[in-house]
C-alpha cells in the first residue's frame, strides 16, 4: 500500500504549484513502486502519471495535447519502475539507494533532453545545439536529482531505521 500512496505523493507533487523546478516524487516513487510491486501492476503508477501529463498539458498550461510528444517520457515510467524492480527488489543497501536515483534522473535528464532537442525548432540540430539543451537543463536534473534522491533515502530509510530502533528495544528489555 506504500508503493500506492507514494505515486499519489508523486501525482500531487506535480499537479501542486511549487518554486522548485522539477523537484517531485515521480522518480523515487517509481523506484520505490518497483522495488515494493510486483511489475504486473506497473501499469497503475505509469497510467497515474500518463493521466497526470494529460491534465497539466490541459488544464494546467493550457496546451493542445498530442500522446507522441509524450513516448519518451511514459517509456521513461516504466523503465524507472523497472530499474527499481532490478536494483531496490531484492538485496537493498547504501549503494543501491544511491545508484537507484542517480541512474533514474540522469536517464531521465539523457533521455528527455534528448528528445526535447530531437523535436523542437528551439535548438539548433548540430552537436552544440544538443550541448546548449542539456545545459539549459541542468537546473532541472539538479533538482530532479535531489529529490528522488530525498523520496529514495526516506522511503527506504525510515522503515530501516524504525526496524533498528525496535531491535534495540528488544535486545535493551531482555534480561
Amino acid at each position: 500500500m506504500g508503493a500506492y500512496l507514494l505515486i499519489l505523493v508523486a501525482v500531487v507533487s506535480r499537479v501542486v504549484p511549487h518554486p522548485w523546478m522539477n523537484f517531485t516524487a515521480v522518480g523515487g516513487g517509481l523506484l520505490y513502486f518497483g522495488a515494493k510491486r510486483p511489475l504486473r501492476e506497473m501499469v497503475w503508477p505509469v497510467l497515474a502519471l500518463m493521466a497526470t501529463d494529460f491534465f497539466l498539458t490541459v488544464f494546467a498550461y493550457h496546451y493542445a495535447f498530442h500522446p507522441a510528444d509524450y513516448l519518451v517520457t511514459w517509456a521513461w515510467y516504466a523503465g524507472a519502475v523497472v530499474l527499481g524492480r532490478v536494483l531496490l527488489s531484492r538485496k537493498v543497501n547504501v549503494t543501491r539507494v544511491i545508484a537507484g536515483p542517480v541512474l533514474a534522473a540522469t536517464s531521465f535528464f539523457v533521455t528527455s533532453n534528448f528528445a526535447v532537442w530531437a523535436g523542437s525548432v528551439m535548438y539548433p540540430h548540430t552537436l552544440a545545439g544538443l550541448g546548449v539543451c542539456y545545459v539549459a537543463a541542468l537546473p532541472f536534473y539538479g533538482n530532479d536529482l535531489l529529490s528522488t534522491t530525498l523520496v529514495v533515502g526516506l522511503a527506504f530509510g525510515l522503515p530501516a531505521l524504525a526496524k533498528r530502533m525496535a531491535e534495540q528495544r528488544a535486545h535493551v528489555a531482555q534480561p
